[in-house]
């Protein structure tokens, strides 16, 4: 699995113009897409997630986790650590996410415009 880059987002990522949020937290698409590929530690989710801070995140990820989109392991052997994952429920956002987020991308000038009037 390929490691998260620290620009996998950008600067204006989430913005408040954007039409929805998953259970009122405006980091938690953001979460999704960092686990889509498969489970990441905490300190993996730091990487592209920066701007966060740690305490906001453990927030997102525990919203997601009651919600059923993440699921939480704990691993003890052979060192003690934590992983998120995506559920089935978690993964089966990831194709309205990329559509609502491509129609973002088409009306972002319109949803700006808008947004100043």
């Amino acid at each position: 699995m390929e490691a998260l880059r620290t620009d996998m987002f950008e600067e204006i990522c989430p913005s408040s113009l954007l039409p929805f949020r998953i259970g009122g937290d405006k980091w938690a698409g953001l979460v999704i897409r960092c686990l889509e590929d498969g489970p990441r530690r905490f300190s993996e989710l730091r990487v592209p997630l920066a701007r966060v801070s740690p305490k906001v995140l453990t927030q997102s990820l525990r919203a997601l986790e009651r919600d059923g989109f993440v699921h939480r392991t704990e691993h003890t052997t052979p060192v003690r650590r934590v992983t998120y994952e995506l559920t089935e429920l978690g993964r089966s956002l990831l194709e309205p996410m990329r559509v609502v987020c491509e129609w973002t991308a088409e009306h972002w000038d319109e949803l700006l415009d808008a947004r100043d009037s």
